[in-house]
């Protein structure tokens, strides 16, 4: 019996391979600035006594600031398990040439689109643009290409910082996200389907969207996305969502579509979190997050009248984390917030948005209202770990960039293997391994280049001084013969 089940897929817009992060040193350590607009009146035109958007000043303007951007995964030459031992490890390493190791994986390509933030060369896109990326090559308005180096990445709003060498370019400055109104004109400005330097319009259709496609390891997402009917397509992720002064209002990011292509709404990040993520990806490489340490949902009006509430809007303390920022201001369990800052709050993704614009030690004013009186109270963010220290951007050790977790095989297993020593390859996750060969769960690892691995402490010995390529040995417990895995690694 078949079940019609009828869903809203939400498609990321843009890379269709995920494509990674790069090693960055040596930039410019001045803190960017990025140039913000006062809020003036939209332009429009007057005809027949009605008005009538007008786009073409808008274009002009936004063109020029719009880049195409080209990532692709799997430049490096990689070798494929082989059952025969190779002649010589200048043989194997030979992964630019001809080598015993010819099969080869080919690269994966994922297209996107960015935004000029500055006059020096830095651009924002989305996560999934540049995700995992060993190239990144951006293209101008004008048709002038560059090599990107990806400056840092955010997960959690799905933005991310690049930055190419040149100077003097033309950027668009960030407009007010909380001043655009449901109604209002804008236009999208992207590369869909390497249409390069496409503009179409809608209207905003909705504010504070949360339509759950963002996921992050320590479930910090925050999506307060603005909802707008003006058409986007594969490629225009990472595109700018400009208001009719031209000021950008949004990073386009997804849309809603049953088919992968646009079914009439999308969805963009608001530009004062972006503005934010940034300035903290130029100054830090990382996101500087606090966080209020509480338990909270939506309150609706089922809520509201169990709560004898006269309101039915807000966000709703369930309950604190001990020693969280809410709870050592004095925050209660089953108070409403309805203000941040001054901004009226309505909804969960609101709140998220609103606060994730601060860092840790900035102090945010909440309007609660608890046993039906207005109060308010003054948090001091903190980190999750309960500080106000700035977040170190983490570095990751050669056997981290490996993503693999291994144990030590017993005595037993030695015995059957009839093998000195070794380590069992227990869990696969995202890393060199997984990227650049096929490796399985279960792969007993004896050998990395010519030192032998009997513990796990081996591995990350044989790893401290390698450059370039490295190479794997080891076997299936079910399989016979010795195989072998060669990949680049830094």
């Amino acid at each position: 019996m078949k079940k019609l089940i009828s869903t809203l897929l939400i498609a990321l817009v843009g890379g269709t391979a995920s494509i990674g992060l790069y090693k960055i040193a040596g930039f410019d350590k001045k803190e960017i600035v990025f140039q913000e607009v006062s809020n003036s009146p939209s332009s429009l035109t007057r005809f027949g006594g009605s008005a009538l958007a007008d786009f073409t000043m808008v274009a002009e303007k936004a063109n020029p600031a719009v880049v195409h951007i080209k990532s692709t995964i799997g430049t490096t030459r990689t070798s494929e398990r082989r059952r025969q031992q190779p002649q010589s490890l200048e043989d194997l390493f030979d992964l630019f040439g001809d080598s015993p190791f010819e099969n080869r994986r080919m690269p994966q390509q994922g297209a996107g689109s960015g935004v000029i933030i500055s006059e020096d060369g830095f651009i924002v896109t989305n996560n999934h643009v540049v995700d995992n990326a060993d190239q990144v090559e951006v293209t101008l308005y004008d048709k002038r290409s560059y090599k990107g180096t990806i400056i840092g990445t955010d997960p959690s709003t799905d933005l991310a910082l690049i930055r190419i060498n040149e100077k003097g370019l033309p950027i668009l400055k960030f407009g007010n996200s909380d001043a655009v109104k449901v109604g209002e004109w804008v236009m999208a400005v992207g590369n869909p389907f390497n249409l390069t330097s496409t503009v179409t319009a809608g209207i905003v259709s909705a504010k504070g969207r949360n339509i759950n496609i963002l996921s992050s390891r320590d479930n910090s997402a925050i999506e307060s996305f603005i909802q707008t009917d003006a058409a986007v397509n594969p490629g225009n992720s990472g595109g700018a969502l400009v208001n009719l002064n031209g000021d950008l209002i949004g990073i386009n990011t997804a849309i809603a579509s049953q088919t992968g292509s646009f079914a009439g709404y999308s969805f963009a990040v608001p530009s004062n979190l972006v503005q934010k993520v940034t300035e903290d990806l130029k100054k830090f490489g990382t996101v500087q997050r606090g966080y209020l340490g509480i338990i909270i949902r939506n309150l609706d009006a089922n809520l509201a009248k169990e709560l004898d509430l006269n309101i039915s809007e807000g966000v709703y303390v369930d309950s604190l984390l001990s020693n969280g920022s809410a709870a050592l201001a004095g925050v209660k369990p089953q108070d409403v917030i309805i203000r941040v800052d001054g901004n009226p709050v309505k909804s969960v993704p609101e709140l998220q948005e609103l606060v994730g614009r601060h860092r840790p030690g900035d102090i945010v004013t909440l309007m609660l209202i608890r046993d039906g009186k207005e109060k308010e109270v003054k948090v001091t963010l903190k980190t999750r770990e309960g500080n106000t220290e700035v977040v170190k951007k983490s570095s990751q050790t050669k056997f981290d960039q490996l993503g693999i977790e291994v144990e030590k095989i017993s005595d037993k297993e030695l015995k059957q293997l009839d093998i000195e020593g070794g380590v069992k390859v227990k869990a696969i996750s995202k890393g060199k391994v997984s990227k650049y060969t096929d490796m399985r769960e279960g792969f007993i690892i004896t050998r990395i280049g010519n030192k032998s691995i009997k513990t796990p402490e081996d591995i990350s010995k044989a790893l401290e001084n390698v450059k370039g390529g490295i190479m794997i040995e080891g076997m299936y417990p079910d399989e016979e013969g010795v195989q072998y895995y060669a990949f680049g690694i830094d």
